[in-house]
């Protein structure tokens, strides 16, 4: 394959990914155009590249999301190649296939391979023929076969969605009685959310653990393995710590499970960056699904590879060859800082970030596209930022971690960092005992104590008082009437361990 020269890239997407992917452009000498819509006009993403363009509202749908429009400002930005990040249309087959006949290189795998590796049916047939091990299922859904299967098979089951992902169409069955519900129910959300009602059963697994595979694939055939990454601590099926290497799995299950990775890729014919995913049950795994595209934990991956995996893929698509990975070296941890109320079921929240502290030292980065004064709306993901730390083992990354959080502040937006902090601390996790039900198990029923709520409040009314006064901002209040409430809105109180 003849390698092509990217001079200009488009980066189709917002947030800390777009800052990301823009930097490690730079370095490569590659020209960026930024999107944005009309909600993200002063984002920093908009100001960090080299060009910039209004795509659509700040619906997703009429923006980020609208393939048509991206396309029209590569068009005229003279973009000869686009980069998806995660997300959005990262995942689309019909976006990977519009810039194709548009003549614009995409950053990802080719169309074909996106709607195979897409539909999990398909990919789930795949790994069966490359003799990866699947968990115990069944893909062609009747209500009789279905019965037939619990019968075999036992319960619970899982009822999943064939498209899509993030917990989506998705449904625990406990007892043959409500089977037919449960097959109606995930369907139906997976037809609205998707456009795509077919769904699967699978053996429910209670408490596996979440570990996947990096791989890197070029048009030349070869394909590589960066090692795993354990992904078990999550809430609503999404990942929220993550870590490399997975702690306490064994080297055998470690090297199988890396093969399986890699035969699932040869049999896809894979391109460009992407990670297999699998369910661990003591040492026994199951395929899972292919994320095909850039995770958000990749930097623990960079970490401890010493590789910049954005610039990985561009070379890719540049028609470059993948080299042999070095060897990995320590420890590296993500947790993932959300806008959310983890008290409250990860409820969504919003605000104005009028304050920023980020954690600096040895071992420490903080991917983010946040300022002070940036807007935290609706529209979008709540995902703040990014705080990796790394070691030469996995006690001085956790501590390190823990550290930073001490560091670490966000104000005017309720986060998560709190409750990552206490989750990082706990013995749980200081004794890896990981599964997907991590979460559910530990902060059922978080405390708060009196004196936490006495030194928060105390904290606000002292930063409340250093604040500018926005009387005009906030209806004509004066500073005798202000809250630091209702201008710090946005204070989380969680239980310190």
């Amino acid at each position: 394959m003849p390698e092509r020269q990217i001079h200009k890239l488009l980066v189709a997407n917002r947030g800390e990914i777009a800052i990301r992917i823009i930097r490690s452009a730079r370095v490569m000498g590659i020209r960026t155009v930024a999107v944005y819509s009309e909600a993200d006009a002063r984002s920093a993403h908009v100001a960090a590249a080299d060009e910039a363009r209004l795509i659509g509202a700040a619906e997703a749908a009429e923006s980020y999301l609208n393939i048509d429009a991206i396309i029209e400002a590569a068009r005229d930005t003279g973009a000869d190649a686009v980069h998806p990040g995660y997300g959005f249309l990262s995942e689309r087959a019909e976006f990977a296939r519009a810039a194709q006949e548009a003549g614009i290189i995409f950053v990802g795998p080719p169309g074909k391979v996106l709607a195979q590796l897409g539909d999990k049916i398909a990919a789930r047939k795949l790994a069966a023929a490359a003799k990866v091990p699947v968990v115990p299922g069944l893909e062609a859904i009747e209500p009789s076969a279905a019965r037939d299967f619990a019968a075999r098979s036992g319960l619970p089951l899982l009822v999943k969605a064939a498209a899509g992902g993030g917990g989506r169409g998705m449904r625990v069955v406990e007892s043959v009685e409500d089977l037919d519900a449960a097959l109606q129910a995930a369907s139906r959300e997976a037809s609205s959310a998707f456009g795509d009602g077919r769904v699967f059963l699978e053996r429910y697994l209670a408490r596996p653990r979440h570990i996947e595979v990096q791989i890197l694939g070029d048009e030349h055939g070869n394909v590589v393995a960066l090692g795993e990454r354990e992904c078990s601590i999550q809430r609503r099926h999404q990942k929220v710590i993550e870590e490399s290497p997975a702690p306490g799995l064994s080297e055998s299950t470690r090297a199988a499970m890396i093969d399986a990775a890699l035969r699932l890729a040869r049999a896809a014919q894979y391109v460009n960056a992407g990670t297999v995913e699998f369910l661990v049950d003591n040492e026994e795994f199951y395929f899972l699904e292919v994320n095909t595209r850039l995770q958000v934990e990749h930097p623990i991956t960079e970490i401890r590879f010493g590789c910049d995996l954005v610039a990985e893929q561009l070379k890719i698509a540049m028609g470059q060859k993948v080299g042999a990975p070095g060897a990995p070296q320590g420890c590296a941890i993500e947790c993932r800082v959300y806008a959310e109320d983890a008290r409250h079921g990860f409820r969504p929240a919003t605000g104005t970030v009028v304050d920023l502290r980020v954690p600096a030292g040895p071992g420490v980065r903080f991917d983010t596209h946040l300022v002070a004064g940036a807007e935290i709306g609706a529209f979008y993901d709540g995902l703040l930022g990014k705080l990796i730390c790394s070691g030469t083992d996995r006690e001085q990354a956790r501590g390190r971690m823990l550290a930073a959080f001490d560091e670490f502040a966000i104000l005017g937006v309720t986060n998560t960092a709190g409750f990552l902090r206490d989750a990082v601390a706990s013995e749980r996790f200081a004794s890896a005992d990981l599964s997907t039900r991590f979460i559910d198990e530990l902060f059922s029923d978080p405390p708060l104590d009196d004196q936490a709520e006495s030194d928060a409040a105390l904290i606000a009314a002292a930063l409340a008082t250093q604040a500018p006064v926005r009387g005009a901002e906030n209806g004509g209040r004066t500073a005798s009437t202000r809250s630091p409430w209702a201008e710090l809105g946005g204070f989380e109180l969680w239980r310190r361990q």
